[in-house]
């Protein structure tokens, strides 16, 4: 019988080391969080859990990728 994990997928949690993150997925052996700061981290659940706090904050907007820059366009013609 599986039991609940202990934060949900979404959760907003804080971790002494890495800050602010949200859980991406939890379950009796891991837990997945993506800081904000440190970029995604697997923990074994049993050990990390009592480490974490419930963060009452909204989830942070999903940063988009910077564009890729256009190329300038290559001078054509030469100079007489």
């Amino acid at each position: 019988m599986a039991s609940k994990p202990p934060f949900a997928q979404g959760a907003q949690v804080e971790h002494g080391k890495y800050g602010l993150g949200s859980v991406l997925s939890c379950n009796d052996d891991y837990i997945v969080i993506k800081f904000d700061d440190h970029g995604e981290k697997k923990f074994v659940t049993s050990i990390v859990v009592p480490a974490l706090k419930k963060s009452d904050r909204q989830p942070p907007a999903e940063k988009r990728r910077a564009s890729r820059k256009k190329a300038a366009p290559a001078a054509s013609g030469g100079a007489a």
